[in-house]
């Protein structure tokens, strides 16, 4: 037993750097980002300008990702993703002077996060792909668990550790942990990772690359399908991350380090997510289990955070939603790695990534457009009918948790009507 643990900690040993280092270097962005919104919000005081900040970073990603798995199967994957790193360090920088010289506008915020967003577009697949090369099949579940795991990590330690630093130290606090994890991760990828190159033809044009991507996708509907079902989740859940610091900070029970604890609790729930991946068997229908489990998340988060009034309710409403998240993606990553063969995955992931994301900035959006314009306004002029005062209680806020049954209501009729479809796709492993 003790020389088999040997022997696999031997065979994951480059994956465990890259993944382990990569997750250090994820969190001090998200800190970043985290921090960001927090000054932008007591800035502005609107969820729309906090939801437009993500945008600008999911747009790029949206946009230009059909292209940027086609550079990732032409070059090299290691020089990629330290580029990709370099350029979002920069970006970093720029805002840290900013912010030094009293200079800092939102505008500026919004340009270098696009470009921020540019950059992880094209390192994504890139380490995507890396990851693959440099694991073994038969670790895939496995390796998919640690990477939820350290997801869920992310989500727990992100925004205490924003809240903490940006109160006791400010945005320099948060800009040098943020550099700090960037050359932790930069001299791991550069000295200790090896990453095998695959055999995709590097010759070919990027356009002829990227509708390969295309063409595979149209002659396995299974896994098409499953794309946009989860492009329809995604909308939902991205109006609802628009929707959330809308909901908390007004509320006199919430503020900045509320918030830091309710979204902590979402990385909570997927760390116990994570560890229960890692324990499951092999299940019979993989497909079956990714949307039953996205049904149960949507159709109890959103409907508990609209009618209730307590933070601890909230941060249960977190677990709850997210405690299954880990193992839908865990079913739909084998399914991923397992069909898409290993040189056509940069470019088959960057055309998932843009049919799949696309939704999350039209979310975004219409999920800070609608509780700015749309709820609150209404609840201002209605909020005083009982059965509204009831329901979503008074004052700002209480617009955002209309928004809450909203997102409830849809995020389930997705689930129950695109599941269906799903039913008569087979998975064979």
């Amino acid at each position: 037993m003790k020389f088999n643990k040997k022997h696999e900690l031997f065979e994951l040993k480059d994956f465990l750097i890259l993944w382990s280092t990569q997750s250090i270097s994820q969190l001090g962005s998200s800190i970043t980002g985290f921090a960001l919104t927090l000054w932008l919000y007591e800035a502005t005081g609107s969820s729309l300008s906090t939801a437009v900040l993500a945008i600008c970073s999911y747009a790029p990603y949206v946009l230009m990702s059909i292209f940027a798995g086609a550079l990732t199967d032409r070059f090299d994957k290691k020089k990629t993703m330290l580029g990709c790193d370099v350029f979002a360090a920069i970006c970093t920088m720029i805002v840290f002077v900013l912010f030094r010289t009293n200079s800092l506008m939102v505008w500026h915020l919004y340009v270098l996060n696009a470009i921020s967003g540019l950059m992880n577009t094209v390192q994504q697949p890139a380490s995507e792909v890396a990851m693959t090369l440099i694991m073994p099949e038969k670790y895939y579940q496995k390796t998919s668990g640690l990477r939820s795991l350290s997801s869920s990590l992310i989500s727990i330690l992100n925004p205490l550790i924003a809240t903490s630093l940006y109160s006791f130290l400010g945005l320099n606090g948060v800009i040098a942990a943020d550099i700090a994890s960037f050359i932790i991760a930069s001299i791991a990828l550069l000295f200790f990772i090896k990453i095998p190159e695959n055999k995709s033809d590097k010759r070919e044009r990027v356009l002829v690359l990227a509708k390969e991507g295309l063409m595979f996708l149209r002659e396995n509907p299974l896994i098409m399908a499953l794309i946009l079902f989860m492009s329809g989740v995604n909308l939902t859940a991205s109006a609802f991350d628009a929707t959330l610091p809308g909901y908390v900070l007004p509320n006199p029970k919430g503020g900045s380090s509320v918030l830091g604890l309710v979204t902590a609790c979402s990385g909570v729930a997927m760390i116990i997510g994570s560890l229960i991946v890692s324990v499951l068997p092999k299940p019979r229908n993989r497909v079956k289990i990714i949307y039953l489990t996205m049904l149960f998340s949507l159709g109890t988060e959103n409907f508990l955070l609209a009618f209730s009034r307590e933070p601890a309710l909230w941060c249960i409403g977190q677990i709850i939603g997210w405690i299954l998240v880990p193992v839908m993606s865990a079913n739909l990553d084998v399914i991923l790695r397992t069909s898409i063969p290993v040189q056509l995955q940069g470019r088959v992931y960057a055309c998932r990534n843009t049919l799949q994301f696309f939704t999350i900035p039209i979310g975004l959006f219409f999920g800070g457009f609608i509780v700015d314009h749309v709820c609150e306004p209404l609840m201002r002029v209605y909020g005083d009918l009982s059965i509204l005062k009831t329901l979503f209680g008074t004052g700002k806020g209480s617009g955002a948790a209309l928004m809450m049954l909203l997102l409830g209501v849809s995020g389930s009729l997705i689930c129950i009507i695109t599941g269906k479809k799903l039913r008569k796709y087979q998975y064979r492993e």
